[in-house]
């Protein structure tokens, strides 16, 4: 299918063809029965993950590398261990896919850069080797924002990564790929990095629960890094009861209590917001009949209008400091957008560096007093539905924004502090999801899960 065949299909089209892959309509969990009863095998999971990578890949440019052999080999090894009443817990057996930036030994790992193209793995990462070790079957890459370093997924050597509720629009960035995976139904599981909301915007704008864990929760050894003190690694999946499984197996999950206070922070804080997006999100957590405040995040920080700034400063310098060396061996081989952001990061003196630095520490407390107050912070996770594939001036409510700093301007505060955020979907507005992202306190984490699957049941 050509680009400008992509371009013409309309949500309403794509909706029956490019997400009804096996895994749009069965859980981990109902998976994992399966495999325990026999009614499935692993091998069977793997085949019908790769039908569907090779069914959807070329409409969605999900994958940037599959490996189909080592997954049925690994798939096999899977279903005799199970024999062997050998069971490494709810993801044995299950396919799982990661973002092409994360290592998996002798794969390639190439960032959706041309500059690594040649570069292949020597170990895997530990979070892959955590995911092996509970029983996952890795079946290959996705496609990524080249460095990672972009919110709308449509700037990488492999192509854009297309959104399956109509592919002429965005991912999302910069995991789009893995997002595009879950939400299509190739697996029912995928990795993703998140440093400024990269695992939440994708999940939002592909309808599916995206999951960002507190700083350094999941391991990022074997990762490559984008900004070192705010780089997340994240995951994907259907359902929050999926999400909670998951990270069960990568990390430890306290059995924590739910929400019962709940602050509903208004989105103005922090950015323009589409109007009927905050009101249907905002009815929605209402409709859970549980108790929710209404939080001015500028009474309790009145600085909440520099946050994004702050946080550019910081992600800036270090983007650049983590590819100085590629900006200086092949600068013209680096898409022209990430370039220019990276010269930017450049361009930051060490004084602004250094002050971003303090005033993060200096305004951590105040957002620390408010998840004292509240267990769960809820806001939209962003503020549009997805922009099309290349705009880079979409509009709220009439008016014009630029397209990154509105992706990003209702995450990244989360990544500034460090603390565990959850992107779960409640509906759509003119046929594309939205979402509502949920917030909390590191050791919190089961709150957020419990809120997320009350709220799913509310459809």
């Amino acid at each position: 299918m050509t680009p400008d065949a992509l371009q013409a299909i309309s949500p309403t089209a794509a909706q029956g063809s490019l997400r009804d892959g096996f895994f749009a309509t069965h859980s981990i969990a109902g998976l994992a029965r399966d495999l325990r009863a026999g009614r499935r095998t692993s091998a069977q999971l793997v085949d019908a993950s790769l039908a569907a990578i090779e069914r959807l890949g070329a409409p969605l440019n999900a994958f940037a590398h599959v490996d189909a052999e080592g997954a049925r080999a690994a798939a096999a090894r899977a279903d005799a261990a199970l024999r062997q009443g050998i069971d490494r817990g709810p993801l044995h057996g299950m396919p799982v896919a990661v973002k092409d930036i994360v290592d998996v030994a002798g794969w390639p790992t190439t960032l959706g850069s041309s500059l690594y193209l040649g570069h292949v793995a020597r170990e895997d990462a530990t979070c892959v080797t955590q995911l092996r070790e509970a029983g996952a079957v890795v079946v290959g890459k996705t496609t990524l924002h080249e460095f990672a370093y972009g919110a709308t997924g449509d700037r990488s050597v492999h192509g854009a990564a297309r959104n399956p509720w109509d592919p002429a629009r965005m991912s999302g960035g910069s995991s789009g790929g893995s997002a595009v995976a879950v939400a299509a139904g190739m697996v029912p599981l995928a990795l993703g990095t998140d440093t400024a909301g990269s695992v939440r915007v994708p999940a939002a704008l592909c309808g599916v629960v995206g999951f960002k864990p507190a700083y350094g929760a999941i391991s990022s050894e074997g990762v490559f890094p984008l900004a070192a003190s705010l780089d997340h690694v994240g995951l994907f999946t259907r359902t929050s009861e999926d999400a909670a499984l998951a990270y069960g197996c990568l990390a430890p999950l306290a059995n924590a209590p739910g929400a019962r206070r709940i602050g509903w922070l208004l989105p103005s804080a922090l950015g323009v917001t589409d109007r009927r997006i905050a009101e249907s999100l905002r009815a929605r957590l209402g409709a859970s009949g549980l108790p929710v405040e209404e939080v001015d995040l500028t009474s309790h920080l009145p600085h909440a209008h520099e946050l994004f700034d702050v946080f550019s400063t910081l992600q800036g310098s270090e983007a650049f400091e983590a590819h100085a060396d590629d900006v200086a061996r092949g600068a013209a081989s680096i898409d022209a957008e990430v370039l220019a952001r990276l010269r930017r990061g450049e361009a930051i003196p060490a004084w602004r560096y250094l002050r971003a630095q303090a005033r993060r520490a200096a305004w951590a407390p105040a957002i620390g007093a408010l998840l004292d107050k509240y267990d769960v912070l809820a806001l939209p996770t962003v503020p549009m539905t997805a922009p099309r594939i290349g705009e880079r001036a979409p509009h709220i409510d009439g008016a014009p924004v630029e397209v990154r700093a509105a992706l990003l301007s209702l995450t990244s505060p989360w990544n500034l502090f460090g603390l565990p955020a959850l992107s779960v979907t409640a509906g759509t507005i003119d046929g594309l999801p939205v979402a509502l992202q949920l917030v909390t306190a590191a050791g919190r984490e089961a709150a957020l899960f419990k809120l997320a699957h009350t709220l799913e049941g509310l459809d």
